[in-house]
Parts: C-alpha cells; sequence; structure tokens
C-alpha cells in the first residue's frame, strides 16, 4: 500500500488506521497564528460505517487504500443477502446488509457501484447514486386548496423507504429522491 500525507487528502480518499479502513469525507487544513499546521478530518469506517473525528498533523503519512468502483445491478433481496451482477462480465455475488449503503433506496435492476479494495479483491461497501428516480406507491390525498408553497406530507416509494414530499405529490407521481439524506428533490415530468 502506498504512503501518502495530510497534503494528498481528498474526499473520497481511503487510508488505514489503527488496523481499520476509513474513507475521508471532510477535511479541513488549519494554519495557526501560533504552533504547527494540521488538518482536521472527519473519516466514515468502512466497514462499521462509524464516523471518527479526528486530527493529524501536517505532514504526517499513513497507508492508503487502493479502491475500484464497479457497476454492479441489483438484483434482489433473499432475506438474508442482497444480491448483485457485475454489469460487463456477469459474475453475481451477493453481499450481507451490513455491506450495503442505504438498502431502502434501490430497486431492483437499478446500477449500483461496488467498492472493492484492489489489494485483496474484497468488496468494502455498496455506493448508490446520489439522485434516484422513483414512483410513489402510497400517500395521503392531497386536500383542495393547499399550496405548492405549504407543508408537507409522508409518501412511501416504490422501494419500501418513506419521504416527506409536498402536499400536491398524488399516487403514482414518479419523484427525484436524495438518497444522501432521503429528502424530496422535484416532481420529475413524464
Amino acid at each position: 500500500m502506498p504512503k501518502i500525507s495530510t497534503s494528498d487528502f481528498r474526499n473520497g480518499l481511503t487510508i488505514e488506521l489503527n488496523g481499520e479502513l476509513y474513507t475521508i469525507t471532510e477535511f479541513l487544513h488549519v494554519k495557526p497564528g501560533k504552533g504547527g499546521a494540521f488538518v482536521r478530518s472527519k473519516l466514515k469506517g468502512v466497514v462499521t460505517g462509524k464516523v471518527l473525528d479526528k486530527t493529524f498533523r501536517a505532514g504526517e503519512s499513513m497507508e492508503a487504500v487502493r479502491v475500484e468502483r464497479h457497476p454492479h445491478q441489483y438484483l434482489y433481496f433473499d432475506g438474508d443477502l442482497y444480491h448483485f451482477m457485475h454489469q460487463e462480465t456477469f459474475e453475481q455475488i451477493a453481499l450481507p446488509a451490513t455491506q450495503v449503503d442505504k438498502p431502502e433506496f434501490m430497486k431492483e435492476s437499478e446500477t449500483v457501484t461496488l467498492v472493492i479494495n484492489a489489494d485483496s479483491n474484497q468488496v468494502l461497501f455498496t455506493e448508490l447514486p446520489d439522485h434516484v428516480t422513483t414512483t410513489v406507491s402510497e400517500t395521503d390525498p392531497g386536500v383542495r386548496g393547499d399550496t405548492a408553497q405549504g407543508g408537507s406530507k409522508p409518501a412511501n416509494i416504490e422501494s419500501g423507504a418513506s419521504v416527506n414530499v409536498p402536499l400536491f405529490i398524488n399516487i403514482g407521481d414518479v419523484i427525484k429522491v436524495d438518497t444522501r439524506n432521503g429528502s424530496y428533490v422535484e416532481r420529475v415530468k413524464a
């Protein structure tokens, strides 16, 4: 594994720290008036998912982990494992729920990115696209007189997740959802 320093930090970089793998989600180089420079970072555990706030001295070195991202098609969930198929080789792989990120937003036959450790060829976790287009399967009807600027109501989407949507959204409407925070983005025109 190659050695990197804090000057090489970027969002999405995977590093090994204390025998565990972490992905850098945020970082900030700080140069105080007194003392040496340092880097504040927010790391997310690849296997555990726990978030860690860590401060590194400027120039400190650590091991970088080379990861590859491969598109896979989500096939089905059998109650224990999520099954995916590689888009080019048609190889199938089954993953436990702990390695699947936000399964409540996945639909069958949707493309999901599998992040794989290039050295050990082990699947680390899955990544969904930032936005998914989905159909509203269940929601209360909008009441006459409700405005587009008004409140929101809960709605179930076809993958099973619950999302707060504006009052004008009805059953069967196609909407775009942000998978990072589970929020409604917009109604998709047919």
